[in-house]
């Protein structure tokens, strides 16, 4: 009898909760139906379309474009154009040009170029090459190759001094050239270029060789060059009992052992 109680009542207390579960489904079903009938009434898209058109609309900034050079773009290159001169005589700096790269490489040809702002210069009239007049536009005749295809004395390049010049194979180092003011050429003024290792410390040859010869045996021509170590080493074993003296002596002459630095002779 108690056993039939319990289960009677165990069954009631489960009715009840699954009565209010339902309930509780019901009310948030509503409560949710009544959220999306507001959100799609006609009142809210008004409120929101006006408050989109008083936002401000961010857009990407737009650099205008210069009518003009500023005082300090156009001071960087009118110190170096001269003014009154003939215009095929300007720097690279102080022209705009209009090129092709259909010209024949190492052959002359004529390109369309053009003054920047504040550069005066002159063309010479047919027939008369000490007088001319004034223009902003003119015909430049160059030779058909790129920057990086110059002649070696038409550009600068920067010197590493991190490389070792003394070394089999020669070692190489990247680089970066510039063409000379005066030079016209295609492409890039600022180019990079693989060179050779090529710098000096100072070092002479005649005073390494001189000092090898004549104190070979206490080490100094390879304290004047930089190394210690053997410089030491030739000075405690008298020179390597003079065997060492004689092949310092070969090795200086050929130029087989130079500065520790790595760099070359002078």
């Amino acid at each position: 009898m108690g056993t039939d109680c319990q289960f009677r009542g165990s069954e009631k207390g489960a009715y009840i909760m699954r009565a209010h579960g339902i309930m509780i489904m019901l009310f948030l079903d509503s409560c949710l139906q009544s959220v999306n009938g507001y959100l799609s009434s006609p009142h809210v898209g008004q409120e929101y379309s006006r408050d989109a058109q008083q936002s401000p609309v961010i857009t990407s900034p737009v650099a205008p474009a210069a009518t003009a050079a500023s005082p300090t773009d156009s001071a960087s290159y009118t110190s170096k154009c001269p003014s009154g001169g003939f215009c095929s005589k300007l720097p690279a700096d102080c022209v705009v040009c209009t090129t092709h790269h259909n010209c024949s490489y190492g052959k002359p040809a004529s390109f369309s170029c053009k003054t920047k702002m504040g550069v005066h210069c002159l063309v010479s009239l047919q027939g008369n090459g000490e007088s001319g007049q004034q223009r902003t536009n003119f015909s430049l005749t160059m030779t058909c190759q790129f920057c990086w295809q110059l002649d070696p004395s038409q550009y600068r390049c920067n010197n590493s001094t991190n490389c070792m010049t003394v070394s089999c194979p020669r070692k190489r180092y990247n680089a970066t050239c510039t063409v000379l003011d005066h030079v016209h050429c295609l492409g890039r003024r600022v180019f990079p270029k693989r060179l050779y290792c090529n710098w000096t410390g100072g070092y002479k040859w005649s005073t390494a060789l001189a000092l090898s010869i004549t104190l070979g045996g206490f080490g100094a021509d390879r304290f004047y060059l930089g190394q210690w170590r053997e410089g030491l080493g030739k000075l405690f074993s008298f020179g390597g009992l003079g065997i060492w003296t004689l092949i310092d002596v070969l090795l200086i002459g050929v130029g087989y052992v130079g500065p520790a630095d790595g760099s070359l002779y002078i």
